[in-house]
């Protein structure tokens, strides 16, 4: 039997992927695809139900985005979040204007818990009881059409068009003092629509909502199981493999380990791993992998390292532009692959590590491209493969490293932070050269050293892990030079920009809250010991606007 899916159908929302990752979270498989998709292929899946995303555009006017309003006679239930619950409401008859007042942010919101898709709302994910209320702002906004208990929730608003008037057939059960349809329902046809986004974390009670989309209205089984994802993909790619060869391309990162040890489950011997060490690998990796990999290290992998340092930096000189580096480097990873399977002979298959939140930040369709990771939209167009073969490229970072636990990875490897495939080509502003690296290399071996050092002395004292330990740390090479004093002696050097996250899916991210005693250490012993640098900086941007890397 097909496996049940959600769709989310993107019209150029920012918080797509962690729509996708929120249906992921109930154990139900969910897909991105264009707004635009053809009706026919969205008949061809086992569909239990739709999402439509946020967006820039306004539903009417020139810059209009519209899907087919058939889409809401498939038999499916519908949820349209932000635009798309303006589209929702505009395809259906309903008023769409420009809002009196635009709301943006933490807002107060008045639900209807009679509503299926606020079902159970007794307290919040934090465990906080839901507020009621009787008061007498709550009873002016409710003017007949909210009935039944009225929580009182803060959602997350971000639009400056409104829902004036909900469609014929339509109930409005959600309000604010400036949104006269934070959400609507139409019980009938199983369509409903928030005018707020559920899918980020400043939304009260949003997980609980999306949950009773999928759960309850759409009747979901929730029986998306790693388990189930590791035994099918070995199958699947035995069957494609056949008595062919396949190319690994690995890197020692969680992804590419992931995919190699899956792969090698799947075929075995028939697999060769490929780790092409490009000089812009933090301090010592290389040898790290090869330990790990090689031949001497815990999987029987036909494993060979290339050292291709020069060749990187050759291309990369004088290139600045970081979307132009990833292409450069995405290709010259390519040709290295090509050069390496001739040697082997008669290989079929290039393996690659590439997961979801890669394909997504590509680009999706007509979505934005973000960046173009280097397995992806910095692909060549010409590959010497027969076929890529992307055995993870539907999972989020979360279910990879839960997919490498069933394989059996150790945690300290599935557990390892992320690193970008360009590597340091990323974390270094400006032009790479072996000098930059070299100086990003020892500042970042420095900082994760002291946060290695002062997390395993607060372990020791505790118990337990400290609140502020990151998800993903690293530090970058700015290309700003500027002014210092070191001794007597007037310096002009480099900055670097130290980085710290918190996050649990790598699609959402805010800055970590690091104890200035670490940032000051880390501070004196990188301008102390590496040369070429005179100044530190803390990067305390979150995840939008900016993303994890520093490029």
């Amino acid at each position: 039997m097909a496996r049940e899916m959600v769709v989310v159908l993107d019209f150029g929302g920012q918080y797509k992927q962690l729509i996708a990752r929120r249906v992921r979270e109930c154990n139900v498989y969910c897909e991105i695809h264009p707004y635009n998709i053809g009706l026919d292929e969205l008949r061809k899946m086992n569909l239990k139900g739709i999402i439509l995303t946020g967006g820039p555009n306004s539903v009417y006017g020139d810059q209009a985005v519209l899907c087919d309003k058939e889409l809401f006679y498939l038999g499916v239930p519908v949820l349209g979040i932000c635009y798309g619950a303006q589209l929702t409401a505009f395809l259906n008859g309903g008023e769409v204007k420009t809002a009196p007042v635009s709301e943006y942010g933490k807002t107060e919101t008045f639900l209807d818990t009679a509503s299926a898709l606020f079902n159970g709302f007794i307290e919040n994910e934090e465990g906080i009881p839901v507020r009621y209320s009787d008061n007498a702002f709550e009873s002016e906004l409710n003017d007949g059409e909210i009935g039944g208990a009225k929580a009182v929730v803060t959602t997350w608003m971000s639009h400056t068009d409104y829902i004036s008037k909900a469609p014929e057939g339509f109930k409005v059960i959600a309000k604010t003092a400036n949104c006269p349809v934070a959400a609507m329902e139409n019980q009938d046809r199983n369509i409903y629509a928030v005018q707020f986004h559920p899918e980020v974390m400043h939304t009260e009670c949003g997980t609980m909502m999306l949950r009773n989309f999928v759960m309850n209205i759409c009747g979901c089984a929730g029986d998306w199981k790693m388990a189930d994802f590791v035994e099918r993909s070995i199958k699947e790619i035995r069957e494609k493999v056949g008595d062919g060869r396949a190319l690994c391309a690995l890197s020692g990162g969680v992804d590419s380990s992931v995919a190699a040890v899956l792969m090698s489950k799947a075929i075995g011997k028939q697999l060769t791993c490929v780790f092409v060490d490009h000089g812009l690998l933090r301090k010592n990796e290389g040898d790290e992998v090869e330990a790990v990999f090689g031949p001497d290290g815990d999987y029987d992998l036909n494993f060979i390292r290339v050292n291709a340092q020069e060749r990187f930096y050759e291309a990369l000189k004088g290139v600045e532009e970081p979307e132009k580096k990833r292409k450069i480097i995405g290709e010259m990873f390519i040709r290295v692959f090509e050069e390496e399977a001739k040697k082997i002979g008669a290989v079929d298959f290039l393996v690659q590590g590439t997961i979801y939140p890669d394909v997504v930040e590509s680009g999706i369709g007509e979505g934005a491209v973000i960046k173009s990771h280097h397995n992806v939209g910095g692909l060549p167009d010409y590959v010497d493969f027969k076929e890529i073969i992307e055995p993870l490229r539907m999972l989020f970072k979360d279910e990879v490293r839960a997919s490498g636990l069933e394989l059996g990875i150790p945690e300290h490897l599935v557990f390892r932070q992320p690193f970008p495939g360009p590597g340091l080509g990323i974390r270094i502003i400006g032009e790479v050269t072996a000098e930059k690296v070299r100086i990003v290399q020892d500042a970042d071996a420095i900082y994760r050293e002291e946060i290695a050092k002062a997390a395993a002395s607060y372990r020791e004292e505790n118990g337990k892990n400290p609140s502020w330990l990151p998800a993903q740390y690293f530090a970058a090479l700015t290309n700003m030079r500027s002014v210092g004093v070191m001794g007597d002696f007037r310096t002009y050097d480099y900055a670097v920009a130290l980085r710290a996250v918190n996050t649990s899916d790598f699609m959402t991210a805010d800055a970590t809250n690091l104890p200035w005693e670490i940032l000051q250490t880390v501070m004196n012993r990188i301008i102390n010991e590496v040369k070429g640098v005179n100044r530190v900086m803390y990067d305390l941007t979150s995840k939008p606007p900016g993303t994890i890397e520093l490029e």
